[in-house]
């Protein structure tokens, strides 16, 4: 039932963040085997590329500013578009998940995400894209499907936790004018090093910037941002 896949995978980023945009199409092109063949701000950017482009997978942003996610896969099905979807969102109701199922989401990327977790997915895609003919017996049927149930959820970086980075995500997310590391640290209650790892993991997924603030004197404080204001 397996196959060797000649061409890369055409995948199309479409993600209203320009900054998380940018991160997920450098992310997509540091997968062997995947190509990003465009990117969209909307639906309706989208819907102009696929129009025109062949696109084997998107990566779908849920909250787009003219349309749900959820929405915009059901019009493709509805246009004859087959190209699978990987939602990636921040929402974590399980009802959404249910019906992205029947409308071709094969994976659900929860942001904040790093590179690795974006990696898992795609790779575990390439599988399931692979496999092609006629199966031998329920067993090849199971392999196929199960290539795209990771085992475990993709591990966060060594001494992070994922209910930390929720609550270091959630306090940046509500400063307008950003934090320093001290300032998170005082927030969440833990130590101000152990507040810059997590910060510096945002920074890496897409999720935050950093820029220097510099005082009258001694060394500049670096400020955190979060880039995606309203997710």
């Amino acid at each position: 039932m397996t196959g060797s896949v000649s061409q890369p995978i055409r995948v199309l980023v479409v993600e209203d963040d320009p900054v998380a945009a940018d991160a997920h199409v450098m992310y997509v092109g540091r997968v062997p085997g995947f190509v990003a063949v465009g990117k969209a701000h909307t639906g309706a950017e989208a819907r102009r590329i696929l129009d025109r482009t062949a696109v084997d997978l998107l990566l779908l942003d849920l909250h787009l500013p003219d349309v749900h996610g959820l929405q915009f896969a059901r019009s493709l099905r509805a246009a004859g578009c087959h190209a699978d979807v990987i939602a990636v969102t921040s929402a974590r109701d399980l009802a959404v998940v249910r019906e992205g199922v029947s409308l071709g989401v094969v994976q659900y990327v929860l942001k904040p995400f790093t590179f690795a977790t974006l990696r898992d997915r795609l790779v575990r895609y390439a599988e399931f894209h692979a496999a092609v003919g006629e199966a031998s017996g329920q067993d090849e049927v199971d392999r196929a499907l199960g290539a795209l149930r990771a085992p475990s959820p993709a591990a966060l970086p060594k001494g992070l936790s994922g209910p930390t980075l929720e609550r270091v995500t959630g306090v940046l997310r509500e400063a307008s004018e950003g934090l320093t590391a001290a300032g998170v640290a005082e927030a969440v209650g833990i130590s101000r090093i152990t507040a810059r790892r997590y910060l510096e993991h945002l920074v890496e997924a897409g999720r935050a910037g950093r820029e220097p603030v510099y005082g009258q004197v001694g060394r500049p404080e670096l400020v955190y941002r979060w880039v995606s204001q309203g997710r």
